[in-house]
């Protein structure tokens, strides 16, 4: 957060976009596009995030639009909210800022056979339970510890490799993106200091905005995908929402630093050294594409032995089986990577280097890498919103499909800095604030809760209505929080 307010140019096209013209500053090679609502859109001003946007607008090989989502903020080199898809073929570039340093950061919901209305009751007993059963916190490690031959098998395959050892079942890897695993993962290109704050961190929460949460499905849109998703009135549901931890933190730091020459020994004019990057088929973005999918698939590792961690209390808590339970993935989504996927340009398929920093894959009905059981309706989208609101399960449209790169929006999005959310919180006691609305909320200290105040996001229902009105996704389902841990 900059707080400094915005003030160039944007022209609106219609009731949910904004462009920045290409001839705003020197450099940019594609317009601005943010997708907002007129309420969003003035808070979007609030710090210079859209200026990131038009500094990204000047990445060679950048195609069609610099995009940026109603959840849009400040961030490193890209804003958080940030999609922007490169051309290899015409020198596009791979930049570590369009990633993020949580890589694949994401989130994931379980559906249950529990009924709200029978649990409320027990809710504190609940998630007391989950936070002793759950590592969460700052460089918190967990009970799976994980020495270097076992770590290059989790960092090559992801939550395959995860599920072969027991912590899982096939039909988890059926519904994550990427089936949990994306191709071209090298551990080689993963430093050992990298191995080293990773080795104990597989399956552990983290901190910040890290969370998971107990819901209740309160809301139903869209009848027919909810019932192919799962998911009705009443029904309770499991979110998890973390990343890469350590591991994929000192990725990106260590890419930042190997990159530092690149941009100028091939030419390329950066109007924010933090855009640093390299072109996607040059040695040194294979690089960093190699180990920047290995740490996404220790991400995705990392989601789902959270998930065997959660069935495993949840078994004990209800003394029920994980069958009476019911505890089935829904699907799991990145909000934080780069992609290699083929998209429409012109009317030409295009091999395309996607970067996704804070925004959700959205892709539609039909589309051939959704698993079979969703094909019908297309892709679960999942959006966190804060542990006040609510979060919701959209599923993903043609629309975004031909605009947005197949992308929408990744949560909620904030508007306090963690700072300003302490200071904001000063003499207050955040948790007794929640559980005044039924919602029980506990984390490893009171700062922690301090820094996720509902007060410091959006509206994630302002968000989505503009995502929604924008087309480039539907409503499906409205998740209200009944309870929360934080780290």
């Amino acid at each position: 957060m900059t707080g400094q307010v915005w003030n160039g140019p944007l022209e609106k096209i219609d009731e949910y976009r904004y462009v920045i013209p290409a001839n705003y500053k020197a450099g940019m090679r594609v317009p601005g596009l943010i997708y907002a609502s007129a309420e969003l859109i003035e808070q979007i001003k609030n710090d210079q995030a859209p200026e990131q946007v038009a500094n990204v607008a000047t990445l060679p090989g950048i195609v069609k639009y610099s995009m940026a989502m109603p959840d849009i903020h400040w961030g490193y080199g890209f804003c958080i909210g940030g999609v922007a898809a490169t051309d290899p073929e015409q020198g596009g570039v791979i930049s570590p800022g369009g990633v993020g340093y949580d890589i694949n950061c994401g989130v994931r919901v379980l559906r249950t056979n529990l009924e709200a209305k029978d649990i409320r009751g027990s809710m504190e007993k609940l998630i007391r339970f989950l936070f002793n059963s759950v590592p969460s916190g700052v460089g918190k490690g967990g009970k799976y510890k994980f020495g270097k031959s076992e770590s290059r098998q989790l960092l090559s395959q992801g939550v395959k490799w995860v599920v072969s050892q027991g912590l899982g079942v096939d039909r988890d890897i059926e519904c994550c993106e990427a089936q949990g695993s994306i191709e071209g993962a090298d551990p080689d290109a993963v430093s050992n200091r990298a191995y080293e704050r990773g080795w104990d961190q597989c399956g552990t929460l983290g901190s910040g905005n890290h969370f998971m949460e107990v819901q209740e499905v309160v809301e139903i849109f869209d009848p027919v995908a909810a019932e192919i998703f799962g998911l009705r009135v009443g029904q309770v549901t499991v979110m998890i929402h973390s990343g890469s931890r350590g591991l994929g933190y000192q990725v990106c730091d260590d890419a930042i630093g190997d990159l530092r020459n690149a941009p100028g020994n091939y030419g390329i004019s950066l109007p924010d050294r933090q855009l640093v990057c390299a072109p996607v088929n040059s040695p040194e973005g294979k690089t960093y594409l190699g180990a920047m999918r290995a740490a996404a698939n220790f991400a995705w590792g990392n989601r789902q032995i959270l998930t065997h961690l959660a069935r495993e209390a949840l078994v004990e808590f209800f003394g029920q089986s994980p069958d009476d339970l019911g505890l089935e993935l829904i699907y799991d989504v990145a909000h934080n990577i780069a992609k290699m996927e083929s998209h429409d340009v012109d009317g030409q398929k295009k091999l395309l280097c996607v970067h996704r920093k804070g925004a959700t894959r959205a892709f539609p009905a039909g589309h051939p890498e959704l698993p079979e059981r969703y094909r019908s309706v297309g892709q679960p989208v999942i959006i966190p919103g804060d542990m006040g609101r609510a979060s919701y399960i959209l599923v993903g449209s043609p629309k975004a499909m031909s605009e947005s790169f197949g992308s929408t929006c990744h949560g909620a999005g904030r508007v306090l800095s963690r700072g300003a959310a302490i200071r904001a919180a000063a003499g207050r006691n955040i948790a007794a604030e929640l559980a005044q609305e039924g919602i029980i909320a506990i984390s490893r200290d009171r700062q922690g809760l301090a820094e996720e105040q509902p007060a410091a996001y959006k509206d994630v229902s302002q968000v989505v209505d503009a995502v929604v009105g924008a087309g480039l996704a539907m409503k499906v389902a409205k998740l209200k929080p009944m309870g929360v841990i934080k780290g």
